[in-house]
């Protein structure tokens, strides 16, 4: 099946007093329909500047997208419009993304308007079909976010995502704002539209739990990198990276009789201003040797998993040993 979504090195660079930061720097992937890529990884390690640079909404430093076999990196204004139709987003959080001012009808409703195909009478239908979509009940037509929970706000925006009926949408930690109870709740919900509706999904969160249960595939990204990447339940059963290890010991196990032993990470962090080559991870890592100054590329270890680690392999001989 041909990719819905291609990106190649992408790289977004801001500029500080200090020099340029590496906020997305070489990322490669590509995306299929009805898929969804969960990408994890510390906070500031560039997750949501990645989506948000694929959906131009920050201006890209380097690098490609293409999106349905087309080349959009450098779209036109009339190109970029469309593609606001085929390309949503999804915030963290639900309360900040949404106009107070608004109702929740106006607010589920002000993309249609904007779009202009429709008559005012298909837009409040739309818009009443939308919100049962969701699972928001029609007595909340006329009210305004402060009246609501968490739970209903998010909804809001997954309609005004579903608005112009996407193929793509950018979920920037949807959840994790939420309750648990409501957590699984907003998750089930994106699921079932995912299958009713062919969608594929780019899941940002720090959350593992969640991401294994919702990920097709999973990336781990450090210091605006890819580190490994893998089908999600060969992640969680072949960890290769050292940073990913990491990020994995720090799931809560429900079994005290499974205890996992948490790997502690220590070091100071690699500045992402101006970084030089190598292994960002280095400085925290415990396995590191003189070869990771030199520059990381991907490889495959197995088919679909890839990993930046030049001592991956002697990595996984020392961690069976140790338990």
């Amino acid at each position: 099946m041909a990719a819905l979504l291609e990106v190649r090195d992408l790289k977004k660079y801001f500029k500080t007093k200090s020099g340029m930061l590496h906020a997305v720097d070489g990322i490669n992937f590509s995306l299929e329909e009805g898929r969804t890529l969960g990408v994890v990884g510390e906070s500031g390690c560039g997750k949501s500047t990645l989506g948000r640079a694929i959906l131009h909404l920050l201006e890209l430093t380097g690098g490609s997208i293409f999106f349905e076999g087309k080349d959009i990196t450098t779209p036109s204004k009339g190109e970029l419009r469309k593609l606001r139709e085929e390309m949503q987003i999804i915030f963290q959080d639900p309360y900040s993304s949404l106009d107070p001012r608004m109702s929740v009808s106006e607010s589920i409703m002000d993309p249609l308007k904007i779009q202009g195909k429709l008559s005012n009478a298909d837009m409040l239908a739309q818009t009443r079909k939308l919100m049962d979509t969701v699972g928001l009940a029609a007595r909340f037509e006329n009210s305004y976010p402060h009246e609501l929970d968490g739970g209903r706000r998010q909804r809001i925006g997954i309609a005004r995502a579903l608005s112009l009926e996407p193929k793509f949408i950018v979920c920037d930690e949807p959840v994790s704002a939420l309750d648990v109870s409501i957590q699984a709740q907003i998750i089930n919900l994106m699921l079932d539209l995912q299958e009713e509706r062919g969608l594929a999904y780019m899941f940002v969160t720090h959350d593992l739990s969640v991401v294994k249960y919702i990920s097709d595939e999973i990336m781990v990204m450090y210091l605006g990198q890819m580190v490994e990447k893998a089908p999600a339940d060969e992640l969680f059963r072949d960890t290769r990276h050292p940073y990913s290890r990491a990020l994995l010991s720090a799931v809560p196990v429900p079994d005290i009789h499974n205890r996992v032993k948490r790997i502690i990470l220590t070091g100071e962090l690699t500045s992402p201003i101006n970084p030089k080559p190598g292994c960002r991870f280095a400085a925290r890592c415990r396995y590191a040797a003189k070869e990771c100054s030199q520059m990381q590329t991907l490889e495959e270890c197995s088919p679909g998993h890839f990993v930046a680690c030049c001592r991956y392999k002697e990595v996984t001989e020392l961690e069976e040993k140790t338990q």
